[in-house]
This record gives structure tokens, sequence and C-alpha cells, in this order.
């Protein structure tokens, strides 16, 4: 198979770089050997394989750890959530992600660098970067992928992922200066992700679910603090009500999924640090009829210790539906 690589040309009088060649002087920046790679392509088609072939025939060394390629397609804040709870644990280096139901728009690319030059996340600036940005602490800088040298030539304009992002992944990963790849946008200014804050209320704790996993436990935008504020401050009052539409279910405050009796339902703080609604070894979204979005209010409820009520419901209602 061909190398791809940046086009032949000349930038600032230096010859743009062909691939596995690195620019010397003080434009080289920091090589990677590790790039993280998040999408909605799914494993159906090519799309994932080709951009493995783009990344290694410029950075034929580098590592690439597939992060995800489950994000529901076109589903922005999904993939930004899933970036952000995974960022922490990511290996320093190039982070690519693509999620862009924009592409093809003027919509800009952008890359973006954090820790002090020890990562870059790489791709649109649609909302996918920023929640994973925050999450470790901030942009150092930020380049808008402004100049095509770095790009591969293109038949069409629908394919970012291996036209754009990928060649510029991979350009990183070999040394190549931030800097380089083209104007300089203020780190500060990166299009903001959409998602909700959950709040403490007169009636309850209002939250919404922010992700179902695969197992059927449904996190929510709400963290342990946020339970000892609806509790007057109580951190370890354990008796809930959760109210979802007109049912309400009683729910105890647990630490592992088997805590939970079968048939009831658990509030459980996640490995991300959220709570989450969980049932013992069932998908508590399928039982509940819960997806993301979803709005949630949760109670604080009194009784005796140890007391339980099983949850039975039916399927989720459609829209318009009785509850």
């Amino acid at each position: 198979m061909p190398r791809h690589g940046g086009r032949r040309g000349r930038r600032g009088g230096r010859p743009v770089p062909r691939a596995g060649r690195q620019l010397r002087g003080p434009t080289v920046g920091r090589r990677h050997d590790t790039l993280s790679f998040l999408s909605d392509y799914g494993t159906d088609d090519e799309f994932v394989g080709v951009v493995h072939s783009v990344v290694h025939g410029i950075a034929s060394d580098v590592r690439i750890v597939d992060v995800t390629h489950g994000i529901p397609p076109h589903d922005v804040r999904a993939g930004g959530l899933a970036l952000a709870r995974s960022a922490q644990y990511l290996c320093p280096g190039v982070v690519l992600a693509v999620v862009d139901p924009g592409v093809g728009t003027d919509r800009r690319g952008v890359a973006v660098e954090v820790g002090g030059g020890q990562s870059v996340l790489v791709g649109p600036d649609n909302g996918l970067l920023a929640p994973a940005v925050a999450m470790v602490g901030g942009a150092d800088r930020a380049v808008s992928l402004t100049d095509p040298a770095w790009h591969l030539p293109s038949p069409g304009t629908t394919f970012d992922g291996r036209d754009v992002f990928a060649p510029v992944a991979a350009h990183l990963a070999t040394g190549v200066d931030l800097a380089e790849l083209g104007e300089a946008v203020d780190p500060n200014g990166l299009f903001p992700a959409v998602v909700s804050a959950a709040g403490v209320e007169a009636d309850g704790l209002h939250a919404e679910v922010w992700w179902i996993d695969r197992f059927g436990n449904a996190q929510l935008n709400a963290g342990p603090e946020d339970l000892a504020e609806l509790a007057g401050g109580d951190a370890g009052h354990d008796r809930f009500r959760v109210r979802i539409g007109e049912r309400v279910l009683p729910a105890r405050l647990v630490a592992a999924y088997d805590a939970v009796e079968p048939g009831g339902l658990g509030l459980l703080v996640d490995s991300a640090g959220l709570v989450s609604l969980v049932m013992a070894r069932t998908s508590t979204a399928a039982d509940l009829g819960l997806g993301p979005s979803d709005p949630v209010v949760v109670e604080v409820a009194d009784g005796p210790e140890g007391t339980s009520t099983a949850v039975t419901l039916g399927a989720r209602p459609e829209p318009g539906g009785g509850g």
C-alpha cells in the first residue's frame, strides 16, 4: 500500500515533510509514541482501518489505542462525555477524536495542546473536545487546522477523519510542532459542550441521564456531593426516592451492584465519580425505560433501616403516552 504523507511543498521557506520525515530546527515539537482514537465510525465499514493506515503511513512506530468506536452516530455529546470519562486515564500522546455531523461545513478543525505539551487533542471544534480539555485542566495552546499542506488530497469533503485529522495527528506524533499546522486560536475559545448541570431544588435533586453503559446502568449528571446537599449535608444518608415521570421508586445508596436487593433500585457512585441508577445483574435502563437525556428527580426518603420495595415496570412509554 502507498505511504500517506503531507504533499510536497514549501511553507515559510522550509519543505513540508513527507511521511516519516521530521522538521528540523526550532519548530520541532515533542514526539509522541501513543495515539488514542475515539469515533462514531463503528466497525462495520472500513473507516477505522483506513484511519489506522493513514496514521501508520506517516508515523509508522506510533501505537494506536482504540478507546471506542461505538459512540452513537452523530452524537457529539455522547462522544464528548466518553472522552472526558477517559481523558485522565489515557497515555500521554495524541488523542484523535471524530464525531463530526458537521463535516463539510465551515466548522473548524482544531489541535489543542494540554498538560504542558504532554498531550494534543485533534478533532472537530463542535463541543467534542471541550469536556476532556476541561477535565485535564484546560488548554495551553490551540490552532485551527488551516494549512492544507498537512492534509491528504481528498476527492470529497465528507471524510475529514481520514483526510485532515488523521494526517495531522500522525504528524504531531512524529514531532511536528502545533504552530506549523495552522492559525493560532484562543485556547479558551473552544466550542463548548452542550451538557446540563444537576441542581437541588425545593422538590428534590433535578438530574438527567448522561449515559447508559452496556450493562444498562444509567449514569446521572450528579455526584455524591449533590446527594449530600439534598440530605441536608448528611453524606451518610442512604434512603431516597427516584421520580421518573409519574413513577416514584424507592432507592438505596449502595457501594456495589450486588448490594441492591433483587428487584430493587440502587444509587451507586460509579467509576467516574458520578451517581448511577443500578439494579442487581440486570439492565436498569431496560427495566425502567430510561435513555440518555431523560430527566430524573431524586428525593430524600425516611423509613426504618433495611426496608426495600421491589421494582417491576413495563416498557418505556411512547412520547405523549401515559406514565
